[in-house]
């Protein structure tokens, strides 16, 4: 029993759709993955943000909190957006823009609900400048 052309073509068109299809699922899981999204203190401090997923945490670095090891180069500073706090570890050479009272996104972990392991800390160039994601977290602590 052999197939007609007509057969043949449906079954081709089947197996690209499907191929497609997956392709697409695996795109997007893929995508899902690599997303790093965005935190403030209070969604920290709620459990909003996931453990042992890297994530985006951003604020105000606090005044009087920054405290530096004098063996290595571990960091550690209180991050805020007005309503809430977190502590914020950092083992590497902080920006040279990075001070107290500056709006910063760190990049990095929450271990155990309580400290934010950073592997990476940035801050823009324009002191006047604070990150969006920063901006809005303010914003919405003040509004609370």
């Amino acid at each position: 029993m052999s197939m007609n052309k007509r057969s043949k073509r449906k079954l081709l068109v089947v197996m690209v759709v499907l191929g497609m299809a997956l392709a697409t699922v695996l795109a997007l899981t893929a995508f899902e993955e690599n997303l790093m999204y965005f935190y403030s203190p209070t969604e920290v401090n709620n459990g909003t943000a996931p453990d042992n997923r890297t994530i985006r945490v951003g604020g105000l670095v606090v005044a009087g909190t920054v405290q530096r090891a004098e063996d290595s180069l571990l960091v550690k500073f209180d991050l805020t957006d007005g309503a809430e706090v977190i502590t914020v570890e950092y083992s590497g050479i902080l920006p040279d823009l990075f001070r107290e009272g500056q709006g910063i996104v760190a990049m990095g972990e929450l271990k155990d609900k309580k400290v934010f392991v950073a592997n990476e800390v940035l801050a823009k160039h324009d002191e006047n400048y604070m990150p969006p994601e920063v901006a809005s977290a303010l914003k919405a602590a003040e509004q609370k």
